[in-house]
Order: structure tokens, then C-alpha cells, then sequence
């Protein structure tokens, strides 16, 4: 079992009390339902220390609530990463947003921007990794009784304050693991919660910012998101040299 397993194992120990209610009608863990597909990532590619560490916010409809892979667009979790196991399902499924893990038609559209340029920039997995890391800051999919997603940020105050504190702790775990020279939000949610967690880093430097969130939501990602991200990673200091 890997580090990084133990870190998402104990993450969702800490986070199955909490109670979220309206207007979330449902909360999705895929820590738990789909933590086979999490657990694969992690041995697959999460050993040893990182340059970069790439932060998202919470789990897609279609990506991580279905794969158990941050990010987790199905095409490119089976055909790029190599990674297809059995999911299971929430204890509570929103009719709206069934779980059919690997069986999922719908395109996570985030994901598949977000490893698409992974797969153009380094062709192999195994020469994005030995550099990158991609986690999620929240493993939790909020889901309104409508069928919308609702993402962290949206959480009632009193949510925000029961969920936050124990995802920094997660986040501060793995960053001392991995011990990134980058850390950098996917978004300026994912940015700013690493602000939040830095005075927890203790001796640990790390340089961070944002790069555009891939997601269609957000209007300049649907105009050269991976050009936009390169420059940004580029600003921070983040070298991208064709690995070929």
C-alpha cells in the first residue's frame, strides 16, 4: 500500500461523520466506493518525490466519481494511464447521476483537457509522472437535489468549516511526502486552499500559483486551455521540455 493511500484512507475515515444538508441532497466518496481506481493510481505512479503538484478542487460527475482517478475522464484513465477496475456506488446514488464507473458515456470534459495535454506534452505517463503529480484538494462530489453539481466553495459556512480543516491536513500530508518544488492550483479555489495550508508546511518551500481550471465553465478554457496552462506554468518557473 502506498503513502499517498495511506494519506486518502485516512482522509476518508475523518470526512465519513460529516453531514452535509440542504441544499446537498447527495455526497459521493469515491475514497471509498472507487478507492480501487485511486489505489492503482497511487502505486501506479505516485512513488517517489515530485516536482510539480498539480491541485484540483473536488470530483467530476464523469471523472473521479466515476474512475476514482483525480481528473479521471474515462477514455484517458483506461487508454493513457492504463488503469481500469471495478467501481462500486455511493451509499446514496442520485438518480441523476449514476455511478457506472468504466461504463460511463458521459466525457468529463476537465479531464479529458487536462490529460490530453499531459499525453500531447510527454506522449508516455511514465515521463509526465516522473515529474507531476495531479491530486484532488476535496475527494467529495456534492450533488443538489436537481442533479448539479455544487462545488465546495458554494458549502454553507458551517459546511466549509467541518470540511476544510481536515482537506488541509490531507493536502500538508502530501506535500511533505511528495515534497514538490511546485505546488499549484488547478484553479484559484485549488490556489488559494494552498495558501491556507502553508504555515502547516513548517520547513517546507514550495512555490505556488494557478493555472486556468480546464473546465468548460470557465470561458478562456474553452479557448486554448493548454496553451493558456503552459503559460502559466511557465511564469511560475515550471520548464516544459518536450520529453520525447
Amino acid at each position: 500500500m502506498s503513502a499517498l493511500l495511506d494519506i486518502a484512507d485516512e482522509l476518508a475515515r475523518d470526512l465519513d461523520p460529516l453531514r452535509f444538508g440542504p441544499p446537498v441532497a447527495a455526497v459521493y466518496n469515491p475514497l471509498v466506493y472507487a478507492r480501487a481506481g485511486y489505489a492503482a493510481y497511487c502505486d501506479r505512479y505516485g512513488a517517489g518525490d515530485k516536482e510539480v503538484l498539480l491541485v484540483g478542487m473536488n470530483p467530476g460527475p464523469f471523472g473521479m466519481a466515476q474512475t476514482g482517478v483525480p481528473f479521471g475522464h474515462v477514455a484517458s484513465v483506461r487508454d493513457w494511464l492504463g488503469i481500469e477496475v471495478a467501481v462500486g456506488k455511493p451509499p446514496r446514488e442520485h438518480p441523476a447521476r449514476p455511478v457506472q464507473g468504466f461504463a460511463c458515456p458521459r466525457a468529463e470534459v476537465s479531464g479529458a483537457r487536462l490529460w490530453g495535454w499531459a499525453r500531447s506534452r510527454f506522449v508516455q505517463p511514465q515521463s509526465f509522472f516522473a515529474r507531476f503529480f495531479v491530486l484532488n484538494y476535496c475527494p467529495l462530489l456534492f450533488v443538489e437535489e436537481s442533479g448539479r453539481n455544487r462545488t465546495p466553495d458554494k458549502l454553507t459556512p458551517a459546511q466549509r468549516a467541518a470540511l476544510f480543516p481536515l482537506c488541509d491536513r490531507a493536502l500538508a500530508a502530501a506535500v511533505s511526502l511528495l515534497r514538490p518544488r511546485f505546488v499549484i492550483g488547478i484553479g484559484r479555489f485549488a490556489a488559494e486552499r494552498i495558501e491556507a495550508v502553508r504555515p502547516q508546511l513548517g520547513s517546507i518551500e514550495v512555490v505556488s500559483g494557478s493555472i486556468p481550471h480546464p473546465s468548460p465553465a470557465n470561458p478562456a478554457a474553452n479557448r486554448d486551455w493548454a496553451g493558456s496552462a503552459e503559460r502559466a506554468l511557465g511564469s511560475l518557473g515550471v520548464e516544459l521540455k518536450a520529453q520525447r
